[in-house]
């Protein structure tokens, strides 16, 4: 889908003020209000708007540790036997199949470093995971940044 830089602008203002609404943006964007809708309609339809929900932030909520975890699976089960063993330990908040080493790749939100070894040995119990490797964050300077990739490719659009 092509995006232009009219889509990027609608989605900056919708980024930058998440609560506004059509006609606010088309007041602040001086287009039509129309023109706001359609465009919206169209990127969300197109995948390129993926969705409008609110993202809660675990560390608001009392999980400020976050880690990144590698893991080797039981190849005999499959990935949608081991996903869905996982699915039910809400401490993970991303998983990804992934090339290389290990054949799964997760985001792990947690109360406390301990906490983390409490959810580490949560998945070990599932016997999908056969091992792991984590790397724990300690300062997100940006993350879910996909606005300047937007924007950059609406620059390159033709006119």
């Amino acid at each position: 889908m092509a995006v232009d830089g009219l889509d990027a602008k609608i989605v900056r203002f919708f980024t930058d003020s998440p609560r506004s609404s059509v006609l606010e943006a088309s007041r602040v964007l001086k287009i039509a209000r129309a023109t706001v809708q359609a465009r919206l309609d169209r990127m969300t339809g197109d995948g390129v708007i993926g969705s409008w929900v609110p993202q809660p932030d675990p560390s608001g909520f009392g999980f400020p540790v976050v880690a990144f975890c590698s893991f080797t699976i039981n190849q005999d089960l499959g990935h949608d036997a081991v996903v869905e063993a996982l699915a039910g330990i809400p401490e993970l908040i991303e998983i990804h199949t992934v090339s290389g080493g290990f054949d799964l790749m997760a985001r792990i939100a947690a109360r406390s470093n301990s906490d983390l070894q409490r959810v580490l040995d949560a998945m070990i119990a599932t016997r999908t995971v056969l091992r792991s490797s984590s790397v724990i964050v300690l300062n997100t300077h940006f993350q879910g940044r996909t606005l300047p990739l937007l924007e950059a490719v609406a620059a390159q659009a033709r006119p």
